[in-house]
């Protein structure tokens, strides 16, 4: 029996360019799935996710710094073999969306790029625009991703999805955003909410004023840890 759903977005707490359509939702019938394809990557989503899951619960525990390094080599090497995986599913198939696999499974091709090296991200970030071009992601992916690829080449991000903790002062911060006064409008765009809601996911509290004293201080702690 076919089973047709309409899936809201959701925002993944891990740049379309405006003049695109928003995707935030998809209408999905299972029955036209590829099955196989499907069941794999909804493995690696489970794994990407469950690895990032444990890293998290041990960094909040009072582990060694050996056993801490330790769970993040088997993350690393999670990721690693997430994209030999995903490298063999988009030569053969292409970008497979929600329509195609299932939402699970489709994002686990975005957040294994999204986990990757920078020369993977900026390898494959011209198909992630195409795939929100043809409804195939969400628009909020790309802004992800965007996010990430600006912050590693040592740009500003555009809206503020990243976060680093800084050496110096040991707390966790935007990596300097560019323009920040209209950062919520930009995030509007691809269905992002807004960065003050954002902010207390991370026990944050986002002071737009605050944010841009600190800004040179900011910069100069992200430069020096090279993100």
């Amino acid at each position: 029996m076919k089973m047709k759903h309409i899936y809201p977005a959701f925002i993944l707490v891990f740049s379309q360019s405006v003049s695109m359509a928003q995707v935030n939702s998809f209408t999905i019938d299972s029955s036209k799935f590829n099955k196989a394809v499907m069941l794999m990557l909804d493995t690696i989503y489970k794994d990407d996710q469950g690895g990032r899951v444990r890293m998290g619960e041990i960094s909040k525990s009072k582990a060694s710094e050996a056993q801490i390094d330790s769970a993040r080599k088997a993350l690393r090497a999670i990721d690693a073999k997430n994209l030999v995986k995903i490298r063999a599913i988009i030569n053969k198939y292409g970008w497979l969306g929600p329509q195609d696999v299932g939402m699970n499974s489709s994002q686990g091709l975005f957040l294994t790029i999204q986990h990757a090296d920078l020369t993977t991200q900026e390898e494959y970030l011209p198909m992630v625009k195409k795939a929100v071009k043809d409804g195939k992601t969400l628009s909020s992916n790309l802004a992800l991703l965007e996010d990430r690829v600006a912050m590693r080449q040592g740009k500003k991000q555009i809206y503020g999805s990243q976060l680093f903790t800084n050496k110096a002062t040991g707390k966790l911060c935007f990596y300097p955003i560019e323009d920040p006064d209209h950062v919520d409008e930009r995030r509007k765009t691809v269905d992002l909410q807004p960065i003050a809601e954002y902010a207390k996911v991370f026990n944050l509290t986002w002071d737009i004023t605050a944010y841009k004293n600190s800004l040179p201080e900011i910069e100069k702690a992200a430069k020096e840890q090279k993100l």
